[in-house]
């Protein structure tokens, strides 16, 4: 595993990183795409099915995927992007525990759950952030970084350092659920699905109205299936959100969104 270049990593604070992946999901392997041009990556997939899958995806851009854990051995920096679950998350880090150095940054790509509890099962919470990056990775800016109490300030150099290096534009936000995009965007996603259904509109009709009128390069219930119908109903429920009952009867029939190519618009191909 090769580092990042010392061109695009802070020289005064730490040596470059090496990054390790843990998730096959699509922030993992937009995170892989992005930060493969500046130097090899691991990525950690736990079945062979997913691995499979990961190669195909990733092999023009030269990642690693690794199916064993060990492979993330020489990584001086990881980040977690598993089911949006803290169970789940501990359960990772657990068996992350014993094969990363004691030096290694861990964080998760969280985009609801509490930073501080993260930390704690991470059992490193000085070496520990949010690292909540954006889809598609490849072309949102923002990285909103939360850290814990205990986190050192070499941790948060770091964390920065690492951000600043894959382009991306760090705002260091309060560790609350949802943290600010979220918090913001999500009741307001809610309600067009509410508006949707009270008025017999058509989804394209709902989004037309947002992009044209608004400006918004997506409309909400494109984003809605973008992000995901089961991943908006946990951070509905994480953020405390009223969560329509529409998107609880779409995830029991299987309409999640675009990674299965039918939600609240259809997806060819």
């Amino acid at each position: 595993m090769c580092s990042l270049p010392a061109a695009l990593t802070d020289q005064s604070t730490t040596p470059p990183e090496r990054l390790g992946i843990v998730g096959s999901g699509t922030i993992a392997c937009g995170l892989a795409k992005l930060a493969a041009p500046h130097g090899p990556v691991a990525l950690y997939a736990r079945t062979a099915e997913s691995a499979e899958r990961l190669q195909e995806r990733l092999a023009e851009c030269g990642a690693q995927v690794v199916t064993e854990l060990e492979g993330l051995t020489d990584a001086t920096f990881v980040v977690e992007a598993v089911l949006e679950d803290e169970a789940v998350k501990g359960q990772a880090y657990g068996r992350l525990e014993p094969v990363l150095a004691p030096d290694t940054i861990l964080t998760s790509s969280t985009s609801s759950l509490s930073i501080a509890k993260l930390a704690d099962a991470s059992g490193r919470p000085d070496r520990f952030a949010g690292f909540h990056v954006f889809n598609p990775v490849e072309r949102m800016k923002l990285v909103e970084l939360v850290f814990p109490p205990a986190a050192r300030e070499e941790t948060r150099a770091r964390v920065r350092a690492l951000s600043d290096a894959l382009g991306k534009t760090a705002v260091e936000v309060p560790d609350t659920p949802g943290f600010v995009v979220n918090r913001l965007l999500f009741p307001y996603l809610f309600d067009a699905v509410r508006l949707l259904e009270e008025n017999a509109l058509a989804p394209s009709d709902v989004d037309a109205c947002m992009r044209f009128g608004a400006g918004h390069p997506l409309g909400p219930l494109a984003l809605l299936d973008l992000v995901g119908l089961d991943v908006s109903i946990a951070i509905g429920e994480s953020i405390g959100a009223d969560v329509p009952e529409r998107l609880y009867r779409m995830a029991e029939e299987g309409r999640l969104g675009r990674k299965v190519k039918a939600g609240f618009l259809e997806y060819g191909g």
